[in-house]
């Protein structure tokens, strides 16, 4: 069974845009509220795992959709551990 490029195409980007915006919205409200108190710190050190490998399979597989959207994770990542870290002072990452 062949699939249509095209829809592939969407799918990768839906896909991403999907994974994406759960982050956004969990910046912008903890950005407001100032406080991260109820994200998990292992929730993001296991999706931060699953991330960088599937950038690495990204990268072997030569995927751009794969490569982006788990980039764009990383440093979305990385930022919400960042807000954490100096919101919730006294939470040990």
């Amino acid at each position: 069974m062949e699939v249509d490029p095209i829809l592939l195409t969407v799918l990768g980007v839906a896909a991403g845009i999907l994974i994406l915006t759960g982050w956004v919205d969990q910046i912008y409200k903890g950005y407001k509220s100032k406080s991260l108190k109820d994200v998990s710190s292992f929730l993001m050190i296991f999706i931060s795992a699953g991330a960088i490998l599937w950038l690495i399979y990204g990268i072997i597989v030569m995927d751009v959709f794969i490569i982006g959207t788990n980039i764009a994770a990383i440093v979305l990542m990385l930022i919400v551990l960042t807000m954490k870290r100096k919101y919730d002072k006294n939470i040990v990452v």
